[in-house]
């Protein structure tokens, strides 16, 4: 990412979007139990950003504090998490996972690994699933797609 660039990102539904100008620190994936009770899944990857260079571009997130240094922000309409903040701190973590362009950031460290799945090295073995014989089911979910598209908008939905 060049000078002068940015990321943004946002919840499933929408109603939260953010923007983060610049490049995003420690990109990494955190395999702590409290991250995956998070996330809802077997890790969490985070990235942060400067506060002066983070903006809420949408929306309110609801927050949780999930302990007494912690707080995680999330949308309270869709549940997407989307950031782990140190208040007070100088900057605020976004999930790489809300970002518009998630493979943007390429993480560059795991944490807490000591809570990391002990087959997660063996994703790639497992068999993959064949593509549907038709396409109605997708079809389906397209014309009902209620996810936000990967960018910016001036409304929603």
């Amino acid at each position: 990412m060049t000078a002068g660039t940015f990321h943004s990102g946002g919840c499933q539904c929408g109603a939260v979007r953010y923007r983060a100008a610049g490049e995003l620190g420690y990109p990494h994936i955190c395999h702590c139990r409290m991250c995956q009770k998070a996330a809802g899944n077997y890790f969490l990857p985070l990235g942060a950003v400067m506060r002066t260079d983070f903006t809420l571009t949408r929306g309110t997130p609801k927050w949780f504090c999930s302990s007494d240094l912690v707080r995680r922000g999330f949308c309270g309409d869709c549940g997407t998490p989307l950031f782990y903040d140190i208040p007070g701190a100088v900057s605020v973590n976004v999930t790489l996972g809300s970002l518009d362009d998630p493979d943007a950031v390429r993480p560059v460290m795991q944490s807490n690994t000591g809570r990391k799945m002990s087959w997660l090295h063996a994703l790639d073995t497992l068999p993959i699933e064949p593509a549907a014989l038709s396409s109605e089911r997708e079809d389906a979910i397209s014309a009902s797609n209620r996810q936000h598209p990967d960018h910016d908008t001036n409304h929603w939905p």
